[in-house]
């Protein structure tokens, strides 16, 4: 019996690990992207980490070269067919705004062209962003609440939105786009605030270092588990037909109080052991997003199962594991 082939862009970051065990558990043939650097030896860790590095079959390409994209498509052939791939630290965004158009937006056309050349009867995935949102327009954000970036990263991420909604509308093909609210996990990489955090707390309780320096602590976020959010994604390429979700888990606070539970996890006060840097903070930030996830409830029967407690629990206990048996992520 032949396996269902997913093709992964993206598929050494967070998401993709997550995604791809999800589908090998599924009984998938999982193909993913590996775009190689000088960095090569780091390449997979997340996949190692999680078990499933011998399970997926990874294929030389780039984002920005449509002919190796096309060549890969080719040859795996898949049914499904998910975009994560994107230069996805914000704040790099506005050291790198050329690089992040084009790896983040124009990457994004570059899949579905490929994809409507090869194999146009593939469901695909659009990795959007809860950061479209921006300067946000409604106090809780919908897959109808305008949309107003406040990056270079989230403004190239509704390029490729649009874009997935015009292929969408105009070959008919079955994409769909997840705007997807922050969510984070032991796979986080370690210049994003959360995974800075939990770092920093198992370092301070392992007496390594006495204090982390962060950026705005009263900015809101609607945090949940990137595990819990790979199934949304798997979920919106079930359908029959396609569509834009929202996913999050309706529930904001600050970054005052993810540290707040951190710290807590392991016995001690946050304010003991912060700083402010101005150097972290963003020329223009994103006060607040707080998702409502009802249409991917009704439609998808999908709802994030990992409570913000567990999720910063599970994030330190991996921190503290990794820093005293020496290992990294």
């Amino acid at each position: 019996m032949t396996s269902k082939r997913a093709f992964i862009t993206g598929i050494t970051g967070q998401d993709g690990a997550y995604l791809s065990q999800l589908l090998v558990e599924k009984g998938y043939e999982v193909h993913g992207l590996l775009r190689r650097s000088a960095s090569a030896d780091v390449v997979g860790t997340r996949l190692k980490w999680i078990g499933i590095a011998d399970r997926v079959t990874l294929h030389d390409g780039n984002m920005m070269d449509l002919g190796s994209l096309i060549r890969i498509i080719e040859t795996v052939e898949p049914v499904e067919i998910y975009n994560l791939a994107a230069q996805s630290f914000v704040k790099s965004s506005w050291q790198q705004p050329y690089l992040t158009g084009m790896t983040t937006g124009m990457g994004v056309t570059n899949m579905l062209e490929a994809t409507r050349i090869v194999c146009p009867n593939a469901r695909f995935y659009q990795a959007s962003s809860s950061e479209m949102f921006g300067l946000i327009q409604e106090p809780i954000q919908s897959e109808t609440t305008p949309f107003y970036p406040r990056s270079p990263y989230a403004a190239a991420k509704l390029y490729g939105h649009w874009m997935t909604v015009n292929y969408r509308e105009s070959f008919g093909m079955h994409a769909s786009s997840g705007i997807l609210f922050n969510h984070e996990s032991p796979l986080r990489g370690i210049e994003f605030v959360t995974r800075k955090i939990t770092d920093g707390v198992a370092r301070i309780k392992l007496g390594l270092i006495k204090k982390i320096a962060l950026g705005n602590l009263d900015a809101k976020r609607d945090w949940g588990h990137a595990r819990d959010y790979v199934k949304a994604m798997w979920l919106m390429t079930q359908q029959e037909q396609a569509g834009d979700y929202v996913v999050a888990t309706g529930r904001t606070v600050t970054v005052r109080d993810f540290c707040n539970l951190a710290f807590a996890h392991v016995g001690l006060k946050a304010e003991d052991h912060i700083e402010i840097d101005p150097r972290f903070m963003r020329p223009a930030e994103v006060e607040v997003l707080h998702g409502n996830p009802a249409k991917a409830q009704k439609h998808l029967g999908w709802a994030a199962e990992t409570s913000l407690e567990k999720l910063v629990s599970e994030m330190v206990e991996a921190d503290l594991d990794r820093l005293v048996k020496h290992t990294h992520l």
